[in-house]
């Protein structure tokens, strides 16, 4: 079983986002199909989603000073082993770096141009340069600005992309890779890369993958709430549910969308923003993608398809 998500906010994703999404899960429930393993499954998904159509590898938004910063990882629940790059420049696909820091390292976290100098080592495959007329950056909005700048962003706003996956031997594995927000400082990270704030693995309880607001995400370590709500017994659209309302409650914009899948085949997608991309492929029929998904606060249902 595999879940993918494109970002949570509050525009609409386009058809092509919609097509790379159903793309992404196709591919990542191949690798199911054939025996593969889930943390395998949620590599290559990701892979997809870091195509340019998302805010994520060859779509990561340009910082102020006018360079490409990216953050990724990936985490598996059998032995709890996770890989993560932040600030990683000039790498096509962030999510495989990750993935060698965890297997090819001793660490979890490497940051910056030590990230970028391991994955230029392992051969990954490099993105094209920024164009020359986009290395200044963009400046801080002024004046009359920052209408344009404010339809841009909302344009623009979708954060992250991620998955998450089961595999015939009930291992489970989160990823999560993300291009960051507009206008952040050079140096910021964000949730994506934090193991137990954007994303936890754990066969004893399930994988989950966050997108949304990273400051909001972090300052509960909403991954690892939900995973230990899991193990307690909680089902996952509680525990989604739970997490999401405490972020609503307890910080001001605290906005956020959550693949959760149980170690037994049990799924939610859950958003406290007015939409999510996101999509899921159960063990049989085929790759299911809305815009909407089951949710109290904005009384959006499964039926409200894209």
């Amino acid at each position: 079983m595999i879940l993918a998500h494109g970002g949570a906010g509050s525009t609409p994703m386009t058809p092509v986002q919609r097509d790379c999404l159903v793309e992404a899960l196709t591919i990542g429930f191949d690798v199911l199909r054939y025996g593969g393993r889930a943390l395998d499954a949620v590599e290559a998904t990701i892979r997809v989603l870091e195509s340019g159509l998302f805010n994520a590898g060859l779509g990561a938004r340009i910082q102020l000073d006018g360079v490409r910063r990216m953050d990724a990882s990936i985490t598996e629940g059998r032995t709890l082993r996770a890989g993560a790059v932040a600030g990683i420049e000039r790498i096509r696909h962030p999510i495989s770096a990750a993935r060698l820091v965890m297997e090819k390292t001793e660490h979890v976290l490497l940051f910056g141009k030590h990230a970028t100098r391991l994955a230029e080592h392992y051969k990954l495959e490099r993105q094209p340069r920024v164009p020359t007329s986009l290395r200044k950056g963009m400046a801080p909005p002024k004046g009359s600005q920052k209408r344009t700048v404010g339809l841009y962003e909302e344009m623009e706003e979708r954060e992250t992309v991620g998955a998450v996956a089961l595999d015939r031997d009930g291992n489970v594995a989160a990823g999560a890779s993300t291009g960051g927000i507009s206008y952040m400082l050079p140096g910021r990270i964000g949730d994506s890369p934090l193991i137990g704030c954007g994303v936890y693995a754990d066969n004893d309880a399930g994988a989950v993958s966050m997108t949304g607001q990273g400051e909001s995400i972090i300052r509960i370590a909403a991954a690892k709430e939900i995973v230990d709500q899991l193990e307690s017994g909680t089902n996952p659209m509680t525990a989604a549910r739970h997490t999401l309302n405490k972020l609503k409650k307890r910080i001001a914009g605290g906005e956020a969308g959550a693949l959760v899948l149980t170690s037994n085949g049990r799924l939610a997608i859950y958003h406290n923003s007015p939409q999510m991309c996101a999509g899921y492929w159960k063990d049989s029929g085929k790759p299911v993608v809305y815009l909407y998904f089951p949710n109290r606060l904005t009384g959006r249902s499964l039926n409200d398809t894209y």
